[in-house]
């Protein structure tokens, strides 16, 4: 599998569920031009694979990551880039055995730091943490308060922020330990997805 080096923290867009795929190439191709070089394609109940494959065509020619949520099979069938795994996907260890050990592979710790500590010995590469602030995706996901993110990093794995995060509230997030921010309806609802994108990269710059 081709694996592609990008930055170690930055924006980590996460595609919106529910666009007619024609609508969401646009706008990812918006954000990629603008030097995004992280996605996560979420798409419920499950991943289309031709998006899948036209999605990853379009972050191998910008250089940038293509992570599948919740589908390892269809990750390492297309050779994107990394797996993200929630409660109710499977363990770690049983996904890794799954895609083969080229494979990223991120989990959703929610606001549980043992949790996450159980994620990291079984395997996960990446730990995700959220909701940080309300978020219009997940109105009911529980809240992880920015400590959790400080205290998250001495597990030694890259720590994602999801939930609510925009370009106004971003930079406490950065501070609190995030490497990556995950960004849905912020960054694609936005009147300009490209320069959105460039606002939340100038944070990383800067911090």
């Amino acid at each position: 599998m081709h694996q592609v080096h990008v930055p170690s923290s930055g924006l980590y867009a996460i595609t919106p569920a529910g666009w007619p795929a024609q609508k969401l190439l646009a706008a990812v191709d918006e954000a990629l031009a603008a030097g995004l070089r992280r996605l996560q394609y979420r798409a419920k109940p499950r991943p289309d694979e031709s998006v899948a494959r036209q999605l990853l065509a379009r972050c191998r020619r910008a250089g940038a990551q293509l992570i599948i949520n919740d589908d390892a099979a269809l990750a390492a069938r297309i050779g994107a880039d990394g797996v993200h795994v929630g409660r109710d996907d499977g363990d770690p260890a049983a996904i890794r055995r799954q895609a083969g050990a080229g494979l990223i592979v991120g989990a959703s710790c929610y606001n549980d730091l043992e949790r996450a500590r159980r994620l990291a010995q079984a395997g996960a590469d990446e730990l995700a943490f959220g909701s940080v602030h309300a978020s219009p995706t997940k109105p009911d996901a529980v809240h992880c308060p920015l400590n959790v993110l400080t205290q998250a990093r001495e597990l030694g794995r890259p720590v994602i922020a999801i939930g609510g995060i925009s370009v106004d509230n971003a930079t406490a997030v950065i501070s609190a330990g995030a490497d990556w921010l995950a960004v849905g309806s912020a960054l694609f609802s936005a009147a300009d997805i490209g320069a959105t994108t460039r606002q939340f990269q100038e944070l990383f710059a800067s911090s």
